[in-house]
């Protein structure tokens, strides 16, 4: 090939990286909220996600949020608002009704990836919204608390916001700051110890100690639970995850004894999943 030909096609390639270069997930939010302006219950969800990224990135904690699923009669919605604007027939309303239809799928997962985006912008595992910080805190009443694999703090950060002068330590092992962003963005003070150590440090100095979200591939939780029961039985341990699912070791949600007092469901209720995922805080045993 002569070097001319293999700069044009240098350049075309070049070109083509432009155009398939994928759109950054806010601004995708962003587009997808200008093309079904027409359509509340989806601008509804997008708005409210858009919310949640505008309190992180300004250091507050976010409000609860609706289930971020399209409704199912979505698609019937569109398409008689799209003959109620065109006569059948008219290639005006087939091209809308043909744009919002080649949109849909691609809305869905963004909505359904949102807890992804949370995960990889802020390291933001638990939906730690406001509300629930403030029942947690009540729950709490004020007694010491130990925060295990706390990541970017923001459980921590919750309760010191309802609470100031409420004595918390905030520990985690920072192993995953080079895997992704938990711990990159700490949003309160956070002492790096992994779990173990730190139960061992301040086991006898708390009376409430809180694990949320443990890796499911490792058995880190369930090291945990046995050292407290044999050496800190007296210490209420509060677990946010979901059981059997995408949190935790098989082998911890085997051996946990989990309860949910009347007190710990008023605090639950204030989780408020918005994806499949059915994080809930548990009292273990």
């Amino acid at each position: 090939m002569n070097p001319k030909k293999l700069k044009q096609l240098k350049k075309r390639v070049k070109k083509a990286h432009r155009v398939t270069k994928e759109v950054p997930y806010i601004q995708e939010l962003l587009n997808y909220r200008d093309l079904f302006d027409d359509f509340p219950p989806i601008k509804y969800l997008i708005n409210n996600a858009l919310e949640s990224d505008r309190l992180l990135k300004n250091g507050l904690l976010p409000q609860p949020l609706p289930r971020l699923l399209l409704p199912d009669d979505i698609q019937d919605t569109i398409f008689k608002t799209v003959n109620q604007q065109y006569l059948q027939g008219d290639p005006r309303g087939d091209a809308l009704w043909n744009k919002y239809n080649e949109a849909l799928p691609k809305l869905d997962k963004a909505l359904r990836n949102f807890r992804d985006y949370l995960e990889d912008t802020y390291g933001m595992w638990s939906y730690v919204n406001a509300p629930f910080a403030k029942a947690l805190s009540n729950y709490l009443n004020g007694e010491p608390v130990l925060e295990l694999m706390a990541g970017n703090g923001y459980i921590s950060k919750g309760l010191r916001n309802n609470n100031p002068t409420q004595k918390i330590y905030t520990t985690d092992s920072q192993a995953w700051v080079k895997e992704n962003e938990t711990g990159k963005h700490p949003v309160t003070k956070i002492e790096r110890l992994d779990a173990i150590d730190a139960v061992k440090k301040y086991g006898n100095d708390v009376k409430f100690i809180i694990m949320s979200w443990a890796p499911d591939k490792q058995e880190t939780d369930w090291d945990v639970l046995q050292l407290i029961r044999q050496d800190y039985p007296d210490v209420h341990f509060l677990v946010i995850g979901e059981k059997d699912g995408a949190t935790d070791s098989k082998k911890f949600w085997q051996e946990a004894q989990l309860s949910q007092d009347d007190e710990l469901k008023k605090v639950n209720q204030q989780l408020h999943s918005f994806d499949l995922i059915d994080e809930q805080i548990y009292l273990v045993k």
